[in-house]
């Protein structure tokens, strides 16, 4: 039986890549439960952009131009830039809506001599496949308008696509606010589900809330 391929796009967090932990999860495992007689099978594509907001999101529209995906699915500070895609439907995963309001606000600090050393040393990514963190004032002054253009979006500034979210128990940067879901709520609603785990999605969760998600999203939209 030929399948129709649907591609869904991951946007990774701050640091993320093409070889992030829950994409490579979601990668092997969301067609599990599909079945030999589903109509469709999906591809997770997931790429390494700009920690440049600008430059970033020059990059993440070419992607969709070129891959057609049916939906976006965001991770941590990725979120931002997958709720500003419009006409498609978004998952998130730990979505920080608020880290770019910190990220503004400190950039004028990187104008003091060594600071960005300093931040570039403290958050230096893994190795591999992972996006490369430089903490310049040039680059973090564009996340505020990165955060207004993204929440331009959202049902409450009158966007009509949809969203849903998970959220984790021991999410830390829940304490600060760069995770909230207060503001979460403010912007989206009550569209979201809370799992027991941290700030990066455990694998039992991918495999038992995520997974089940993006595969019931891709389903509605067959039926339209």
């Amino acid at each position: 039986m030929e399948h129709r391929k649907h591609t869904i796009l991951y946007i990774h967090g701050m640091g993320g890549g093409g070889d992030s932990r829950i994409p490579s999860i979601l990668r092997e495992h969301v067609n599990d439960g599909l079945g030999p007689d589903c109509a469709f099978c999906l591809d997770v594509v997931v790429r390494t952009y700009s920690f440049d907001p600008e430059v970033a999101w020059g990059q993440i529209t070419s992607w969709i131009e070129e891959l057609h995906p049916v939906l976006i699915a965001g991770e941590s500070l990725g979120s931002l830039n997958a709720i500003r895609i419009k006409g498609l439907p978004h998952v998130l995963v730990s979505p920080s809506l608020n880290a770019p309001l910190y990220l503004g606000y400190l950039a004028p600090l990187t104008l003091v001599p060594g600071v960005t050393w300093i931040f570039d040393r403290i958050y230096r990514p893994k190795e591999g496949d992972r996006q490369k963190l430089h903490f310049t004032f040039g680059t973090l002054r564009k996340y505020l308008p990165l955060r207004k253009a993204a929440l331009a979006n959202s049902p409450a500034e009158g966007g009509r696509d949809s969203f849903f979210a998970f959220f984790g128990t021991r999410d830390h940067y829940r304490r600060s606010g760069i995770v909230s879901i207060r503001t979460y709520r403010k912007y989206f609603g009550d569209s979201y589900s809370i799992y027991d785990g941290t700030h990066f999605m455990e694998e039992e969760f991918v495999l038992s809330m995520l997974v089940p998600k993006i595969v019931q999203t891709v389903r509605q939209i067959e039926l339209k």
